[in-house]
């Protein structure tokens, strides 16, 4: 059985449009590939962000990881944090692991873990790129708990996202 098949598009292009800030890492450069940390065979560690610009209004955040890239109709969603206060711009290295801020919580990744599940392309498939995003909500909460999946995490903030800001890093197995 062949994975060949085309490239998917930008999942964001597809979207409303939103205003856009700006995020960085000292883990992950956009356009190029993961190290090791956030690769789930070697280190499996959530990338540091950091994230300025915000559009006013901003009373939360969603950080969000896809891999439109899986040989699925639907992607891969590796990280969904949801309900970050507003005043926190930044997150460590690891942070997926520990203690959240507020009222922060987890909903399940496409692994069906509560947390960071780093990248795990299939071996020989063609690259794949991991959107690292930070959603600026319009509310203090996004209104979901933490058994929704990532659809419907993804769905709600169709209709609460101010603004993203997006870092894409690649890999291939």
């Amino acid at each position: 059985m062949s994975i060949e098949r085309p490239v998917k598009p930008d999942p964001y292009d597809l979207l409303p449009a939103t205003a856009s800030f700006t995020v960085t890492s000292e883990d992950v450069a956009d356009g190029q590939p993961l190290g090791p940390g956030q690769v789930a065979s070697e280190g499996n560690i959530s990338p540091q962000l950091s994230w300025s610009g915000a559009p006013e209004g901003t009373k939360s955040y969603v950080v969000t990881c896809f891999d439109p890239d899986a040989p699925t109709p639907s992607g891969f969603w590796h990280w969904v944090l949801v309900d970050l206060p507003a005043d926190v711009t930044s997150l460590d290295t690891g942070a997926a692991a520990g203690d959240l801020p507020g009222k922060a919580f987890h909903v399940r990744n496409d692994g069906s873990e509560k947390g960071f599940m780093g990248a795990a392309p299939p071996p020989g498939d063609q690259v794949h790129r991991y959107y690292f995003v930070v959603h600026a909500v319009s509310e203090e909460s996004l209104g979901v708990d933490d058994d929704a999946s990532a659809a419907v995490v993804s769905f709600n903030l169709a209709f609460k996202t101010l603004g993203r800001a997006i870092l894409t890093g690649t890999y291939q197995h």
